[in-house]
C-alpha cells in the first residue's frame, strides 16, 4: 500500500484511514457534492479503496460553491451508483462532465493521463452499459513519448534522446558544410555596420553608423543628431552617446546620399541583429522597390551564431554579441555597445563562422 504520493502540482499527500479523515473533518469528493461545494485546492490526503483506486480527502478551509447547474440534475437523471469503496457518483451526461473537467478513462488515456482515483460520475453507453468518468485534476500525467519513434520518453524538440542526437548529427554536418563552404566573396564589396539609436522602437532615430569591410578597413564612422528625439535615456545608459554629443553631428537626411552609395556597391551587408538595423536604415529609401533591394543584400550574422552555439555549444545559453565573443574567445576592439566596437566584433565573429567566406 502506497505511503504517499506525489501530485501533479509537485505537492506530496500521505495516506490516511477514513477514521483519521472523519476526526480531522476533511471531505471527500461526494461529501462536496452533496454540499454542493467543489475543492479549490489540492486534495489533502487520500486512502486506498478495496478496488485499488484512490479516495481523495479534500480540506474544508480550500472548498468553493460549486455553479448552480452543478447543483441538479434533471429529475430523469436523477441517478446515482455505489461503488466498491461505499462513494456515491451520480450519473451526468457527457457534456456537463467536460464542463466539470471529467473524462472516460480512454479520453485520458489519450490525453496522455493515467486513471489513479475512483470514478467521480457516470453515465450509458447506447448499448444501457456504464460508463465513468474521472477528474482530469487528480489523474496522472504520463511521459509523453517520442513523436519519431514512439518508444522512449522525450528528450528534447518532442524526440526521445536518441532521436535527438540523430536529428543534430544530420543538422550539425548540413551546418557545418554550409559554415565551411568557399563563397569566394569580396573583401572590399562585403560590409558590416551596426547603429545606435535613441531607443528600441521602428520611430527611434539613429544616433551613429559605422561601416566596416571585409578587409577590415574602415568606411564610414559618424555621429548622427536625431531631428524629432531630445532626450534618450534609457539607451543612453547602454552606448554613452548623449544629446550634447551629438548637437553639431549631421542629420541623417545629411548624410543619406553618402550612406547610399556605400550601400549601393556592397554585395552584402552584415549586422548583428538585422531586424533592429535594418529597419531603422530602411527608411533613407522612399520606394519599397529600394527598400527591398537592400534587404536582398542583408545578412544577420546572429542568426548564424544562434544556429551554430545550436548544433554545437549548447552550454552556451545566451546570444548576444557579448556572448558570442566570449565563446570564439575574440578580444574587443574598443568598448563593447558602441557602434565602432560592435562593428568590429560582428566582423569577427562572421570570420570564425564563415572561414572561407572570401576570394583569396
Amino acid at each position: 500500500m502506497e505511503k504517499e504520493i506525489t501530485l501533479r502540482s509537485g505537492t506530496v499527500i500521505h495516506a490516511i484511514s477514513r477514521k483519521d479523515a472523519d476526526a480531522k473533518n476533511y471531505l471527500t469528493r461526494q461529501t462536496l457534492s452533496q454540499l454542493h461545494l467543489m475543492p479549490s485546492g489540492d486534495p489533502i490526503a487520500f486512502e486506498v479503496s478495496e478496488s485499488g483506486s484512490l479516495v481523495y480527502y479534500f480540506d474544508p478551509e480550500k472548498v468553493i460553491e460549486a455553479p448552480i447547474e452543478m447543483w441538479y440534475s434533471p429529475t430523469s437523471r436523477k441517478e446515482s451508483f455505489t461503488l466498491e469503496s461505499g462513494s456515491v457518483i451520480e450519473r451526468m451526461s457527457v457534456k456537463r462532465a467536460a464542463a466539470c473537467n471529467y473524462y472516460t478513462e480512454e479520453k485520458l488515456h489519450k490525453m496522455n493521463y493515467e486513471v489513479i482515483e475512483e470514478p467521480v460520475a457516470y453515465t450509458y453507453k447506447a448499448d444501457r452499459s456504464m460508463l465513468f468518468f474521472y477528474d482530469k485534476k487528480t489523474a496522472k500525467r504520463l511521459p509523453l513519448m517520442c513523436v519519431r519513434c514512439g518508444k522512449d520518453v522525450r528528450y528534447k524538440k518532442k524526440l526521445c534522446e536518441s532521436c535527438y542526437e540523430k536529428e543534430m548529427d544530420i543538422r550539425r554536418a548540413e551546418g557545418d558544410r554550409l559554415r565551411g563552404a568557399s563563397y569566394g566573396m569580396d573583401r572590399s564589396k562585403v560590409l558590416f555596420f551596426d547603429l545606435e539609436l535613441t531607443g528600441f522602437y521602428d520611430h527611434d532615430e539613429i544616433l551613429s553608423i559605422t561601416v566596416v569591410d571585409g578587409n577590415g578597413k574602415l568606411v564610414m564612422d559618424t555621429l548622427v543628431k536625431p531631428v524629432h528625439t531630445k532626450k534618450w535615456n534609457r539607451t543612453e545608459k547602454i552606448h554613452g552617446i548623449t544629446p550634447d554629443i551629438v548637437k553639431d553631428a549631421p542629420t541623417l537626411a545629411e548624410l543619406t546620399p553618402q550612406i547610399k552609395e556605400i550601400f549601393e556597391d556592397a554585395e552584402n551587408l552584415i549586422a548583428y541583429g538585422v531586424s533592429t538595423d535594418f529597419s531603422h536604415i530602411k527608411y533613407i529609401y522612399d520606394g519599397e522597390d529600394e527598400r527591398e533591394k537592400l534587404h536582398g543584400k542583408i545578412r544577420c550574422c546572429a542568426n548564424e551564431f544562434v544556429r551554430y552555439i545550436h548544433e554545437h555549444r549548447p552550454d552556451v545559453q545566451h546570444a548576444s554579441l557579448i556572448d558570442a565573443m566570449d565563446c570564439f574567445g575574440i578580444e574587443w576592439e574598443g568598448v563593447p555597445h558602441s557602434s565602432i566596437a560592435d562593428t568590429f566584433a560582428c566582423r569577427k565573429v562572421w570570420n570564425v563562422l564563415f572561414p572561407n567566406y572570401y576570394a583569396e
